[in-house]
């Protein structure tokens, strides 16, 4: 459920060491993230993977195994037990926070036995492609769980319920392999030709055996953990088709809401309008497009500012749109890497989270840093979250009329008392904005809440003032 002023956070990132102990630790924290303005946490996959207690989530191989069983080396996973994941979330309702449960269904891994099957090559360059002749291969698609021993679900996946892999286990050989009698799913994105297979033994949702387990899985899991919504990975490999009738399914079965965000990985925002009209606005969308002009702003120093938003969700469709500025897949060393620069964060910030378009989400290397890759917190980021939640209301009134120079006010509102805020961001050097905030607060003193400009600023008679910026930064004013 999206709250008015809601903030999102992804609670982990990919080289976290949380010693098997990261439900514990956001049990404990949960707290004061209601505190500051959090008002939902975006959870990293809670079942086992392949990697047993390395694994980040998404080499995923039990989805029944949210850390009870002893597979792949381990009982718990990465983050916990089972008991403690569960204990987790009703701490996190008891503070007010929704939980939304980071789900991997496009492929499986870390196969209990290989089968000899006929298959194909295909070319990497166009999956489409076949570039040799049907030859038999050894490969992993037997997943019988023999450590859970059919507790919760007695199906067992075999070769029938994939498209394809991408390793050989008779010649070693890395490449990609479609199974005798499959086609790629329709309704993937076209990138590759098809990119329905992206790892691993790649699902077959067009198998009606697959479909029924699915379900049956996630109506299973719903009903345990007490989940309030979804993260999906991997949409633009899934059909979505599938994930637009699984998420009908389940609210209709459960009862409950599940606001759900869909990761379609795509600069393109033609592509999320695709999605959205296919999926029938069921699910939301991260805005990678303006994670890209974020990335962009912070490389270029020619980046005209007055576009941040040009050929972006939040721009097109803001409704459908879940912002942020970097996550697990963006950060240092990771495959998508773009990590916005340490200069313009908390701009990049103050974009999501100080304007009424959009449903942020803040990235917990962002806030907490990074330590695997020397990444310090971002100073004045929890601030930010706290003025979302105090003060950010209101009309909006936007100034986006200068390629170096932008800002925006927010004139607040009855309802919270504190309310109003004047944002001014610079790519280059000191300047200031001329902008209206309202009349109400004429003869008001205005301060810096982000300490970057130390003198004070009152509000003129008619509502406006000249609200000032330090070179490349952002300034937050608001009611001393």
């Amino acid at each position: 459920m999206k709250k008015i002023n809601g903030t999102i956070i992804q609670y982990f990132e990919w080289y976290m060491d949380c010693k098997q102990n990261l439900w514990n630790q956001i049990s404990e924290n949960a707290e004061k993230l209601a505190q500051i303005g959090i008002t939902a946490i975006w959870l990293p996959p809670a079942f086992k993977g392949m990697g047993g207690a390395y694994d980040v989530g998404y080499g995923a191989y039990d989805l029944y195994d949210l850390g009870e069983f002893d597979q792949k080396g381990t009982i718990k996973t990465k983050y916990g037990s089972k008991d403690e994941y569960l204990n987790c979330l009703q701490v996190l309702k008891q503070a007010g926070i929704e939980s939304y449960a980071d789900i991997v269904l496009d492929h499986k891994m870390g196969a209990d036995m290989l089968q000899t099957i006929p298959a194909t090559k295909v070319d990497w360059g166009n999956h489409n492609l076949e570039i040799a002749n049907q030859e038999t291969v050894r490969v992993g698609t037997k997943f019988k769980f023999p450590g859970r021993n059919r507790k919760y679900s007695d199906f067992e996946w075999n070769w029938t319920h994939f498209n394809g892999i991408d390793y050989n286990n008779n010649t070693e050989e890395h490449a990609i392999f479609k199974f005798k009698d499959k086609e790629w799913s329709s309704f993937v994105d076209e990138e590759y030709g098809n990119f329905d297979y992206l790892m691993g033994a790649d699902i077959d949702f067009e198998n009606p055996e697959v479909v029924e387990e699915c379900k049956r899985w996630g109506k299973w899991y719903v009903e345990l953990t007490d989940i309030t919504g979804f993260r999906l990975d991997a949409v633009k490999h899934i059909p979505a088709t599938f994930y637009r009738d699984w998420i009908q399914y389940l609210r209709r079965e459960t009862g409950k809401e599940l606001y759900t965000v869909g990761e379609y990985w795509t600069g393109d925002v033609n592509k999320l309008h695709n999605y959205i009209t296919t999926t029938q606005g069921e699910i939301s969308l991260f805005d990678v497009p303006l994670h890209y002009n974020f990335y962009s702003a912070s490389k270029d120093e020619n980046y005209d500012l007055a576009k941040i938003f040009e050929g972006t969700l939040i721009k097109e469709n803001s409704a459908m749109a879940v912002t942020f500025v970097d996550n697990h897949d963006t950060q240092p060393k990771q495959a998508l890497e773009s990590f916005v620069e340490p200069w313009f964060k908390l701009c990049a910030y103050s974009l999501i989270l100080l304007r009424k378009e959009g449903y942020p989400c803040v990235f917990y290397g962002d806030l907490y840093g990074i330590p695997y890759s020397g990444i310090e917190p971002i100073y004045k980021l929890e601030e930010l979250i706290r003025l979302r939640k105090e003060k950010a209301y209101g009309n909006q009134n936007d100034y986006f009329d200068n390629n170096n120079f932008i800002g925006w006010t927010r004139e607040g509102d009855e309802e919270h008392i504190k309310s109003g805020i004047a944002v001014v961001i610079s790519k280059a050097g000191d300047g200031e904005k001329r902008m209206y905030i309202g009349e109400k607060f004429a003869g008001f003193t205005f301060i810096d809440a982000m300490e970057n400009c130390e003198e004070e600023i009152t509000i003129e008679e008619n509502g406006w003032a000249n609200f000032r910026v330090k070179g490349k930064s952002v300034s937050v004013w608001v009611k001393k």
